[in-house]
């Protein structure tokens, strides 16, 4: 009879730990997204002056996530209109998690290099995201850890994101980060990154990134190298918020003879420009959370961020870019309010190619700009 009980009982348990387990190993996926629109005026376009600006649609996202038995899957789909590229996937991996703090993700992964999130607070960006070293993302493998006090990650990237696979077809301007073009083509690129956190009343995180790779120029059919390399630190304070970077990059194409071997095109949202070959980057950007109590506004952030972009070639003029506004945050609703100005800057003002020469407008320029987001 004993017998019996305990055979019962062992029975029920290994009946009731399977069925645990089951529910552990249960599928689990989750759909995200927003729909965005935007307002602009810009000071040096003549229909705006006309116009009062323009206010128009963005883009609507989809942000698929799921996981089963420690597989992972995680993809930023982005519908823009045809001006600013179209269609494009921001990133889309597939990965396994080891453990709380180890997992693996292969795809169009982020490229582990500063501040992630970003570096900035505003919409657009800090200056360091229009020379490729921010919020980009490539083909490849990449290992995350984290922890209570440190974060570190490498990676290995075959190439950007890739859309035409011709032998000689360059890189398609449609992406969301941006990436060398035109007749060279980044291609097997290591990167690593380390971050340590520490503090108690004033949570920090200060790290090291680094990156190699080469540019494959599709007329030479020579590789030629590129580097970078990054100092940053954020400091989490009450409600106030310090972001620090220094970052340094040089790029070596092996462009055709009598080609200017100072400049290299990158490209995004359709648009390709010219961007100096070598620079230096310096960002720093403050902000400070007001939560509030109403039922429709319950947080402003208050920021202010600045960038400049130090180019190696004396005969080439310095790109500045400073960022005043605050993002008000209305339950799914969230409104980022900018005034952004810039001075040899190729999105606040007339020289598209500002982050190369810079040599066709030297005043400051300014756009006032309004995005509002239902993020779901």
């Amino acid at each position: 009879m004993r017998y019996r009980i305990a055979s019962m009982i062992l029975g029920l348990q290994l009946a009731l730990s399977g069925y645990s387990q089951e529910l552990k190993e249960r599928p689990e996926f989750k759909l995200g997204g927003a729909l965005r629109f935007n307002y602009n005026y810009s000071d040096w376009n003549q229909a705006h002056r006309d116009q009062w600006g323009e206010f128009g649609y963005d883009v609507f996202i989809l942000h698929p996530t799921a996981s089963y038995k420690g597989f992972l899957l995680d993809v930023d789909f982005r519908f823009y209109s045809t001006a600013f590229g179209g269609f494009m996937l921001k990133y889309g991996w597939i990965g396994y998690r080891f453990s709380k703090q180890d997992h693996i993700e292969v795809g169009l992964t982020k490229v582990p290099f500063g501040i992630h999130p970003a570096s900035g607070n505003n919409f657009f960006f800090q200056i360091s995201y229009y020379v490729g070293l921010e919020d980009d993302s490539d083909m490849g493998i990449k290992y995350v850890h984290e922890d209570e006090k440190w974060e570190y990650a490498a990676a290995f990237f075959k190439n950007a994101d890739e859309l035409l696979f011709g032998a000689h077809d360059e890189t398609s301007d449609d992406r969301y980060g941006y990436d060398v073009a035109g007749r060279n083509k980044e291609i097997n690129q290591w990167n690593a990154q380390v971050i340590y956190k520490f503090g108690t009343t004033a949570k920090q995180k200060a790290g090291i990134s680094g990156q190699f790779g080469q540019l494959y120029n599709l007329d030479t059919r020579k590789k030629g190298t590129r580097f970078a390399f990054a100092l940053h630190y954020v400091i989490d304070w009450k409600n106030w918020n310090l972001k620090a970077q220094f970052s340094t990059y040089a790029q070596h194409p092996k462009n055709a003879s009598g080609e200017d071997r100072d400049l290299v095109t990158m490209t995004a949202y359709g648009a390709p420009y010219l961007v100096a070959a070598k620079a230096n980057v310096y960002t720093l950007s403050f902000s400070h959370n007001f939560p509030l109590k109403s039922r429709w506004l319950q947080n402003i952030l208050v920021y202010h961020d600045f960038g400049l972009l130090q180019k190696w070639n004396r005969h080439f003029k310095n790109s500045v870019q400073n960022v005043s506004g605050l993002m008000m945050t209305m339950g799914p609703v969230f409104t980022y309010i900018d005034y952004a100005m810039g001075k040899h800057h190729a999105w606040v003002g007339p020289d598209w190619n500002a982050f190369g020469p810079g040599l066709e407008s030297n005043s400051w320029h300014s756009r006032f700009n309004i995005n509002i987001g239902y993020y779901f």
